[in-house]
């Protein structure tokens, strides 16, 4: 506890040195002198100067009453952590909670090195901070928004696979002695919960108020009680169970308390929300078993569909968890690395289709979200699944695609499936999962060149595409057209230049 107060008095000393430097630093800019010119004004070394205005030493008050005569400066002014409009941003994210509430050594990054950075360049940081502040304003970025973006980089920069988690979790099944060769039950789960770590499981009262209809669980820490709504299928109730048992396995002490998620305290509640998912997805699926059965798969000179599904249906889990798990084994087990991940909803008699979860690793790939008013383009596979199976009767729709985006000369490899969203009547999931297509990508899937998988020309979005004969269109292309008007419009400017010049 000392150790942590102690580093938290450090970092508060290293905010107030930046903050002095910052304001000497600008006042020195603002009067149009060099460091060595304020060095000859003030008789303080030049290195001694450029030491404070980075922020690595603060003077004395002798020394600061030099500098407040000779830059003519108020001593209170000089020593005030207020800064100017100008400066503004940077003391705000400075004396803010969100450096200590982000860890940043997740992404490799020292504080220390970031608060050199905003030394060496507070003017292009201060751009970059209003900029940031102002985006998150324009377009309601909450801190929950925030928080959870930090968590898809640290994904994406990990390839969505970390190997400690794997290994808790065979630890964890050999002190239960659970078989992982086996599909895991939910008595199985439960069992532990109440016997080793006093869990009460309650299956009544949750019900009992409509306002918390969308929430599947709630976990009363006093009194260790875990509330779970009735109407949850076998899955859901085994992925909740392997979620707990993973917030105590690991000894998180910082964790969510619903289930979906209303609101966030902090980047830690955040952070370890994701890595007690990932347990329970590397429990109820785990590594070797589905590697096998993906192995098995790509060897096949033609896609089996039916053994796909099956192999969905040999964990007991959702096509959700089962694809989300995709993306930590297919990185790591078989260096398919360049893939996204994309969740649609939808209505039944509808003609909006809502991505509401994304992941992309390696780089951003095509299909990602837009502004909430373009039309996604509907000859995406997750999209036909979805307008199939609201209409008719099907539990579960599989389809693959070879998408190409022409703008961008790729193809992708998707697999796709849609389920009813058990929470909401008439409406739709889809979970897919785009492969890119390489040299590598092709020595790895044998049904690759499967002439039945049907290979489509796709765009994103309906106001961004080139393809004219599209038979699916919803709207013409009116970003795409505005453009290529400017475009025109640009060249006969630059003609017009080039012949009166």
């Amino acid at each position: 506890m000392f150790a942590k107060k102690h580093i938290f008095v450090i970092m508060e000393e290293d905010y107030i040195k930046l903050i002095f430097g910052l304001k000497l630093k600008q006042i020195r800019t603002d009067r149009n002198l060099s460091l060595f010119g304020l060095s000859k004004l003030s008789g303080l070394s030049k290195s001694y100067l450029n030491e404070i205005e980075k922020g690595k030493k603060y003077p004395k008050p002798d020394k600061i009453s030099i500098l407040s005569e000779k830059l003519d400066i108020p001593y209170d002014d000089m020593v005030s952590l207020k800064l100017d409009k100008n400066l503004a941003p940077i003391g705000e994210i400075l004396q803010s909670k969100i450096l200590k509430e982000i860890p940043l050594e997740l992404f490799g990054i020292k504080e220390s090195n970031l608060i050199d950075i905003i030394a060496n360049a507070p003017a292009k940081v201060n751009a970059f901070i209003s900029t940031v502040i102002e985006i998150a304003e324009h377009y309601s970025f909450s801190k929950e928004s925030f928080y959870l973006a930090s968590v898809r980089t640290f994904q994406q920069a990990n390839n969505n696979y970390f190997e400690n988690l794997e290994q808790e979790v065979v630890i964890f099944a050999k002190a239960y002695q659970i078989d992982l060769t086996k599909p895991i039950q939910s008595n199985e789960l439960e069992e532990i919960l109440v016997e080793e770590f006093g869990y009460t499981i309650n299956n009544k009262d949750l019900e009992k108020h409509k306002e918390l209809d969308a929430l599947r669980s709630i976990f009363i820490s006093k009194s260790k009680t875990l509330l779970l709504a009735n109407h949850i299928d076998e899955a859901q109730r085994t992925f909740i169970y392997a979620k707990e048992l993973a917030y105590n396995h690991l000894k998180f002490k910082e964790r969510l308390y619903t289930f979906s998620w209303i609101k966030f305290e902090n980047f830690d509640q955040v952070l370890n929300n994701f890595f007690a998912s990932y347990f329970a997805g590397a429990l109820i699926i785990p590594k070797t078993t589905l590697t096998e059965q993906l192995t098995n798969l790509f060897n096949k000179n033609r896609f089996d569909e039916s053994l796909f599904v099956k192999m969905i249906k040999s964990f007991n889990a959702s096509p959700e968890s089962f694809y989300q798990r995709l993306t930590n084994i297919l990185p790591k087990e078989f260096n398919i690395q360049n893939l996204f991940f994309l969740r649609f909803t939808h209505r039944s008699g509808s003609e909006r289709f809502y991505l509401n979860k994304e992941l992309h690793l390696s780089h951003q790939h095509s299909p990602h979200a837009n502004e909430t008013n373009e039309h996604y383009c509907r000859r995406w596979v997750s999209l036909k699944v979805l307008n199939e199976i609201s209409k008719t009767k099907k539990d579960h729709v599989v389809d693959i695609q070879i998408s190409h985006y022409p703008n961008d000369d790729m193809q992708y490899l998707v697999l796709s499936s849609a389920t009813k969203d058990p929470f909401k009547e008439s409406h739709y999931r889809s979970i897919s999962v785009g492969l890119l297509i390489n040299k590598q990508l092709k020595n790895k899937l044998s049904f690759l060149e499967d002439k039945k998988i049907v290979a489509q020309k796709v765009g994103v979005t309906c106001e961004r595409c080139t393809i004219s004969d599209c038979e699916v269109r919803q709207v013409p292309p009116t970003i795409l057209d505005r453009s290529r008007k400017n475009k025109k419009i640009e060249n006969v400017v630059n003609e017009l230049m080039q012949k009166f010049s």
